[in-house]
């Protein structure tokens, strides 16, 4: 019979071999993994399990995994409302490669002891991996902004304009302006735990004030002394009429207080000059700066809203150093101005809207004001690319919250001329060639492009299989300023990177 001190050294003996055979397995497949090159097993990263495989093809199966799990848009709602944001237009994905290169030291260190510890414990527990989630933050809080801008309910502040002897201001509007921060957190968390399949994200909104109506601030922008035209030519010199006008202020107060009315009309008084810069005739602005046209389809209601802007801003004079602004010399679009519902890009989509097509002539002499190598103060590219023009090319108007407005940055006045007819719209400025005079053109680069999809809606008024509405790629384009003397290019300048949303195409059924 066995001793009871014979059993216990019996049982340590086979323990001894067990923990032996045990770590001599342990060192034996260490031994494996330190020369293999293979990760080890027991490791996912973003829960795809890339045990025993080498490096180039983890990444390349975390890459087709996230790829198959990860939608192309994200999609928002406002209301009634849909919008979203196109992932790859925003330049988010995960660092794989760092997530693979850290799988893959793992138990490599180089330090025999940890490394054996951390080889154990990686098998007895496994570990989770997280990539590093990386997006272009400018571009995504830029493609938020132009979400805001094109909400249903936008903040419209107070702003006023001329038009024949009365000035006219307009009440602001309470509007919704989004929490950026909260939905680009949001966003972000959506992408990062891959969970925005068949999600929508309410898109968080506060309620916007406008500023109050500022009725001296009005009248020091509005009053001028009278003042004739008149030019010299040695040296060549314009000096513009000024009209006399007033306003009668406590009497505009008094009704602004008095009354809770979406405009106040006031009288103007015009104390005319007797020569004005009209009646200089194109004499005082001898050369031709720049030109540049777009083209259109006749559209009656639509060309008729384009003559109504391009007639308001034709002999425009802009003074060296003065500011225009398009919605203040074009005024507020209305039907008593004689606008008329045409397509304009609204919530999403190409919509009737009023004043439709008025972009197209802000467009026009946006190119104009560029060739004549003025300098933008204000612009803002559209949501969809418009038709009549290139991505990058564009700028688009809102009364009360979107403004194109430029300065004139030459030593001498300048005078717009426009036109609609036939079929073509036409900015021309004129003014006084300097001696050093760029030849300035525009470049467009398309960074990168987001396919449209096709939706199919329930609509009682279309045939099945009619096509509602087409679809168009969305892209983000990047547009150059070039300097040129003597047909040499000597200096590009980037005037703008501007993010412009897929356009889905719309099937009746």
């Amino acid at each position: 019979m066995f001793k009871k001190n014979d059993v216990i050294i019996v049982y340590l003996i086979l323990l001894a071999i067990f923990l032996g055979l045990f770590i001599a397995s342990v060192l034996a497949f260490y031994t494996f993994h330190k020369n293999s090159n293979t990760i080890q097993s027991g490791i996912y990263i973003k829960g795809i399990n890339v045990s025993g495989l080498s490096k180039e093809v983890a990444k390349e199966t975390v890459e087709e995994e996230l790829k198959y799990k990860m939608n192309d848009h994200i999609f928002l709602q406002y209301k009634n409302y849909e919008y979203y944001v196109a992932v790859e237009q925003i330049e988010a994905g995960f660092d794989i490669e760092s997530s693979v290169e850290f799988a893959y030291n793992v138990a490599r260190s180089g330090d025999f002891l940890q490394d054996v510890q951390d080889y154990i414990s990686v098998l007895m527990s496994n570990i989770e991996i997280e990539p590093v989630l990386k997006y272009n933050e400018k571009e995504l809080v830029k493609y938020l902004e132009n979400i805001q801008s094109n909400l249903p309910d936008q903040l419209k502040q107070s702003d006023y304009y001329i038009d024949e002897d009365q000035i006219i201001i307009t009440n602001g509007v309470n509007g919704a302006g989004i929490y950026m921060e909260e939905l680009e957190s949001e966003i972000i968390e959506a992408i990062s735990e891959i969970s925005y399949n068949n999600r929508i994200i309410d898109i968080p909104t506060y309620v916007e004030y406008p500023e109050p109506i500022n009725v001296d601030s009005i009248h020091e922008e509005t009053y001028r002394e009278v003042q004739n035209a008149y030019f010299t030519t040695v040296p060549y010199a314009v000096y513009a009429d000024v009209v006399g006008i007033d306003f009668d202020v406590d009497r505009l107060k008094n009704l602004i207080e008095e009354n809770n009315q979406e405009e106040y009309v006031a009288k103007l008084k015009y104390t005319m000059p007797e020569v004005t810069t009209n009646d200089l005739g194109m004499e005082a602005f001898p050369h031709l700066i720049a030109t540049f046209s777009t083209q259109y389809v006749n559209n009656p209601d639509r060309t008729t809203n384009l003559r109504l802007a391009s007639d308001k801003i034709n002999n425009t004079v802009v003074m060296p150093g003065e500011t225009f602004s398009y919605n203040r010399v074009v005024g507020k679009r209305t039907i008593d101005a004689g606008y008329k519902e045409a397509p304009i890009f609204q919530n999403g989509q190409v919509e009737a809207g009023l004043g439709g097509g008025i972009c197209q002539i802000s467009s026009t002499l946006y190119n104009t004001v560029i060739f004549a190598n003025l300098e933008i103060v204000s612009r803002r590219n559209h949501m969809f690319i418009p038709s009549y023009i290139g991505g990058g090319r564009d700028a688009t108007v809102v009364w009360g919250s979107t403004d194109f407005k430029f300065e004139n940055t030459r030593n001498y006045p300048i005078k717009i001329k426009s036109s609609v007819n036939n079929g073509s719209a036409t900015v021309s400025i004129y003014g006084l060639r300097n001696e050093l005079e760029y030849d300035i053109s525009i470049e467009t680069s398309v960074v990168r492009s987001v396919p449209y999809k096709t939706e199919y809606q329930n609509n009682n008024r279309y045939t099945s299989g009619t096509v509602i509405q087409a679809g168009h790629n969305g892209s983000v384009v990047d547009s150059y300023k070039v300097y040129k003397l003597d047909g040499r290019v000597v200096e590009k300048e980037r005037l703008s990177r501007d993010t412009y949303s897929a356009m889905n195409k719309i099937i009746a059924r």
